[in-house]
């Protein structure tokens, strides 16, 4: 699927904001995906258009989206009120525009952390899990579970899929913290990757292939999820 077949959205997260999406629906999809994009880009970042087209073909539809801050091009995030009204906007246009598709939500980095504090807050309606390309537990070289104590009053799935380079999420609490979730979080790690899911020229791989893999594990969790009670 190329990046024409996605159809641009405009969400209205409340009556004075309005922010862009962008959804990508190959034919007969099972589920929807509603990606959050990470802090430092947007929507458009190749690793979202990436992600998007892996799972459209892979038969995942998806909706991205813009957090406010993004849309006004501004670098500084938004606080978790406006972002978490975001999340909830992008989730009930998602069951708008795909009313007999299962909804999975989650993100990159900071939009996954966002969607999981909103559900956390309040269930995001029609959402049967959360994924995570990358959680952000901690800032670089602060190793600590604080960001993740949200995340045992949430009841549905999660999944962590998380490199083990990555400097905002150290294995030492990431691994106790699943663990302790119990049977709703999954982790999945991939060898060498940091938080953008790059690796090293000596780790045997591409980013393309870890990318790839990624993916697959993606979807299995998603097939699983769907195939779950409602």
């Amino acid at each position: 699927m190329s990046p024409s077949d996605t159809k641009p959205v405009i969400i209205a997260v409340d009556d004075a904001t309005r922010v862009s999406g962008l959804l990508q629906a190959p034919p007969q999809p099972r589920a929807c995906f509603v990606l959050a994009h990470g802090a430092g880009a947007g929507m458009a970042h190749p690793f979202m258009a990436g992600v998007a087209a892996g799972l459209a073909q892979r038969g995942i539809a998806s909706l991205r989206y813009q957090f406010p801050y993004m849309e006004r091009r501004s670098r500084r995030p938004d606080p978790p009120k406006p972002a978490h009204a975001s999340v909830r906007a992008a989730v009930a246009e998602a069951a708008r525009l795909l009313p007999r598709l299962a909804l999975v939500a989650g993100g990159k980095s900071f939009g996954g952390r966002m969607t999981s504090q909103a559900q956390a807050a309040a269930p995001l309606p029609g959402v049967r899990g959360l994924a995570f390309l990358g959680f952000p537990l901690h800032p670089a070289g602060r190793p600590s579970r604080d960001r993740g104590e949200h995340l045992f009053d949430i009841g549905i799935p999660m999944l962590f899929l998380q490199g083990t380079r990555d400097n905002l999420a150290s294995l030492d609490e990431l691994e106790p913290l699943c663990a302790a979730l119990g049977a709703p979080a999954v982790l999945r790690l991939f060898a060498d990757a940091d938080h953008s899911f790059h690796v090293p020229a000596r780790s045997g791989q591409t980013d393309g292939e870890v990318r790839n893999e990624m993916l697959d594990a993606l979807v299995a969790w998603i097939d699983r999820v769907i195939a779950g009670p409602a």
